[in-house]
């Protein structure tokens, strides 16, 4: 004999089975495929903004790059750029735990008739391995082909960009010729009068980007490095007396990325007086990855989330309509002599393990998912492709999703019990109520009226409908969607408006080429007498010691026409002021107010040389991504940077930064120049052009002054965060037509539901008179009512929440905060969402016009 409740349950769960299989199996597909995706989007959302970290560590990665210019002034020895007692001097430091090195070589593809292709140099560096460095040590990531033998000294790599961009493709034998400084100074030089020291015939064997190339500002593209093998760095080393005009190139393994600043310290003393170097940190390039992955791993958090509540909500109206059919049986059971509990626990059972099954089905199809992911610019080169378990996500996926759901079917079989139902109250005046009693007071139509009832009341009884939770679900998707609209259009306004990203000018003139010069004065002068300029200023770059930490720096006037946007304080009014990147105030421990100490080289390089200074922070701005590329040196991008006056530096040291060979190339590493709002880009761009064309007038009549410069008018540089965006590609697109649907499906089951309880009632109106028509309208006047609670509720919290999302995730990404949203597209998401109920209420609406009066209330 079965005693006890839960003997009862087990004993309804197995005479009930037969007929209550669909509704089991109904909640346990809805609970793995919507649950499935959910868990799978954050599993994925997790996994692409991990993806960067998990590629770099895959490459044995550098915590510090150094470049050591000048090599030959180094060592002072007859080999070509590369000292092993300077590799070994830094393998010492207490806080070093391995060093691999390479040396650039000056060297370019060879045209048929021997001639060297110089212009190549500018844009890829050939750099020859010593002991491992791209090959073991910060490996690159080869997207094509394979990777070089280490043990051939005939095979390259290159990336893809340079590839395209020289014509070269996977197989191609390329001649190659690499010059001794001896030969870069003979008169015949660049043409096929100077045979290269050294010609190798190079078979490019695959296609690589560096391991910090990968998620890269504009400004990083070019130049970049060509790594060459170190069989044929030995082949190189054996010319001896016979050097070659480059750089060494170190890579450098800390303990911990704690010891890098200190290690810069240590490798800068080891370094000759007067020899150039440059350093390039790796804890930037992780930090702006990350930021540039942050929008796709949110969308599809996001998306995790939102559907994770769909399966909720939407599981618990398939359980409330289970509890509302079988009500008659359980007041059956309660009369009879059933307890409270036997009825609570009637079905209960199969819903929890309904509940249990689909969750670890829902678990089973986020893995299956799983190889979809990483999303943006790591896939291509993600070591961990294929399957994967995140059992965090997994693990707290299935936790949760049981706990919930089993909690919402144990509310609802508490709440339906028979005994709660008998003691509420029969006739009960709720808000609803007074909504419909003032639409009949207003002369709304019989349907109209109706509609308002079925849409606003639950109704008693058998013909109780849960509109709370339909109302809710209309609340919530309406504001889903224009949350994620807000968003995304707050989105596509940062990428539009260089301003919010630090580029808070049109142009910049930049002197490039092999002579390293600064602006001219005559171009600053040409500029201030154009009609289509509206302010310039003149801007040097470089990196700076804060703190013991290397920064790098702007550096223009006080109070200058032209600077990077302020996102808090003010910006340089003072020789004594600096401007922060708000992620290098933190690396610094610092705020406004507080004082920070800047100092540049050390004595024994006056006059290039800044003593220890104390400066006072007196804002934080969004720095642009300018200067140096990343395989020569840090630069200013978005959070990271700092800005100062030229006022602030000794006479002597601003002297020697801005002089060139003569007075007449004077000046700043840029110009940067806004154009007046009125003017027309293509007459403004050409002005500038002529004002770049008599710069290059003057680089060329320069004695013993870089007469290989060019001023270029470059437009805007965009930094990782902004260059990734494309990444994103239709994820926003997706992610609201996914809510849309969402939506609409959850209406359609409400209105379905609605019009299958309420049967009764429509077979009564149908007897006072209600015709098909009149009963169709009210279900089309129950729908529209939803969707209209849903827009009056749902937008203006959907525009509130937007503008907060995106305020968050601007400052976590160091851009300007400015959201917007699109009046026209949140007028479109009303009108479409009236418009949808309407087109999802034409099946319940049908089937309300057709119900069969006789045989309802026959059953009465």
């Amino acid at each position: 004999m079965t005693t006890g409740a839960p003997g009862v349950a087990r004993y309804r769960l197995r005479t009930t089975f037969r007929h209550r299989w669909g509704g089991y199996l109904s909640l346990v597909i809805l609970v793995a495929l919507i649950g499935g995706l959910g868990l799978g989007s954050l599993a994925a959302a997790r996994r692409t903004q991990s993806s960067f970290s998990t590629f770099l560590a895959s490459t044995n990665p550098s915590n510090l790059n150094v470049s050591v210019y000048g090599g030959g002034g180094v060592n002072g020895n007859n080999n070509p750029d590369y000292d092993p007692a300077l590799t070994a001097a830094i393998a010492r430091l207490p806080q070093v735990r391995h060093v691999a090195v390479a040396i650039e070589v000056t060297g370019a593809p060879l045209t048929s008739d021997g001639s060297p292709r110089l212009g190549v140099t500018g844009e890829a560096f050939p750099v020859a391995s010593i002991n491992g460095l791209f090959f073991t040590q910060d490996r690159v990531a080869v997207t094509q082909g394979r990777m070089s033998d280490p043990a051939r000294p005939d095979e390259i790599v290159m990336s893809p960009i340079v590839a395209k961009q020289l014509g070269f493709h996977v197989g191609q034998v390329i001649p190659y010729g690499f010059y001794s400084d001896a030969q870069q100074n003979l008169p015949g030089f660049g043409t096929n009068a100077v045979t290269p020291a050294v010609r190798v015939n190079l078979k490019l064997v695959g296609l690589a980007s560096l391991n910090s190339a990968i998620v890269e500002d504009d400004v990083d593209t070019l130049p970049t490095i060509l790594p060459l093998t170190p069989a044929f760095a030995r082949g190189l080393l054996a010319h001896k007396g016979e050097p070659f005009t480059g750089a060494l190139v170190f890579g450098i393994q800390t303990n911990d990325a704690a010891t890098v600043p200190a290690v810069e310290r240590e490798v800068a003393a080891l370094i000759p007086t007067g020899v150039i170097s440059t350093d390039h940190v790796l804890a930037p390039v992780v930090a702006k990855a990350d930021r540039s992955l942050k929008p796709i791993s949110i969308a599809l958090g996001v998306f995790g989330v939102i559907s994770l509540l769909a399966a909720l909500l939407i599981a618990a109206q398939l359980i409330a309509r289970r509890y509302r059919i079988d009500r008659g049986e359980l007041q059956v059971l309660r009369a009879l002599g059933a307890s409270p509990s036997e009825t609570m626990l009637d079905g209960l059972i199969g819903f929890e393990v309904s509940i249990l099954i689909g969750s670890v089905l829902a678990a089973v199809i986020a893995v299956a998912l799983s190889p979809l992911a990483p999303l943006g610019p790591v896939r291509p080169v993600d070591p961990s492709g294929g399957i994967s378990f995140d059992w965090t996500v997994l693990g707290l996926g299935v936790v949760v999703l049981c706990v919930l759901l089993s909690a919402v079917a144990a509310l609802l079989a508490y709440s339906t019990a028979p005994h709660r139902i008998a003691l509420r109250p029969r006739i009960r005046s709720t808000a609803g109520a007074r909504v419909v009693a003032f639409t009949a007071r207003a002369g709304l139509s019989a349907p109209g009226v109706v509609g308002v009832r079925m849409a606003l009341e639950p109704g008693e009884g058998r013909s109780a409908v849960p509109v709370r939770s339909a109302l809710l679900g209309s609340v919530l998707a309406v504001a889903l969607v224009v949350t994620t609209l807000t968003f995304g259009n707050s989105l596509q306004t940062l990428v539009s408006r260089p301003a919010l990203y630090g580029w808070n000018w049109t142009y910049i003139l930049q002197p490039v080429g092999a002579g390293n010069g600064n602006v001219p004065q005559v171009t600053l002068s040409l500029l201030k007498r154009d009609r289509y300029v509206a302010a310039y200023s003149g801007a040097s770059f470089n990196d700076v010691e804060i703190d013991g930490q290397s920064v790098p720096f702007l550096v223009e006037n006080v109070d200058a026409a032209v600077a990077p946007p302020i996102l808090s304080g003010h910006g340089v009014d003072a020789p004594r002021d600096v401007v922060l990147g708000a992620a290098t105030m933190a690396a610094l421990h610092k705020h406004l107010g507080q004082y920070v100490t800047v100092s540049y080289g050390s004595p024994a390089d006056a006059p290039v040389y800044l003593p220890p200074t104390r400066l006072r922070i007196v804002g934080t701005a969004t720095f642009p991504a300018i200067g140096f590329a990343s395989t020569v040196s840090d630069h200013t991008s978005m959070g990271t940077g700092v800005l100062f006056a030229n006022q602030m530096f000794p006479k002597a040291f601003a002297s020697a930064v801005n002089s060139g060979p003569e007075p007449a190339l004077d000046g700043p590493n840029l110009a940067l120049v806004r154009i007046r709002p009125d003017a027309p880009p293509p007459a403004a761009r050409a002005s500038l052009q002529r004002i770049a064309d008599a710069a290059d007038k003057v680089f060329a009549a320069a004695e013993g002054g870089p007469g290989g410069n060019q001023l270029v008018v470059q437009g805007v540089q965009r930094p990782a965060e902004i260059v990734n965006y494309k990444t994103i590609g239709l994820t926003p697109t997706y992610l609201v037509s996914g809510l849309a649907l969402g939506a609409i499906v959850a209406l359609a089951l409400t209105l379905l539901a609605s019009v299958r309880q309420r049967r009764r009632d429509l077979a009564l109106l149908k007897t006072v008179g209600f015709v098909r028509r009149q009963l169709a309208a009210a279900v089309a006047w129950q729908a529209t009512v939803a969707a209209l609670v849903g827009i009056v509720v749902g937008i203006p919290l959907g525009i509130v929440t937007g503008r907060w999302l995106w305020d968050l995730f601007a400052r976590q990404i160091y851009a300007v905060p400015y959201p917007t949203f699109s009046v026209p597209s949140i007028a479109l998401v009303a009108l479409g969402t009236v418009f949808l109920a309407n087109v999802v209420a034409a099946v319940p609406a049908r089937n309300a016009a057709r119900t069969p009066t006789a045989l309802m209330l026959r059953a009465e």
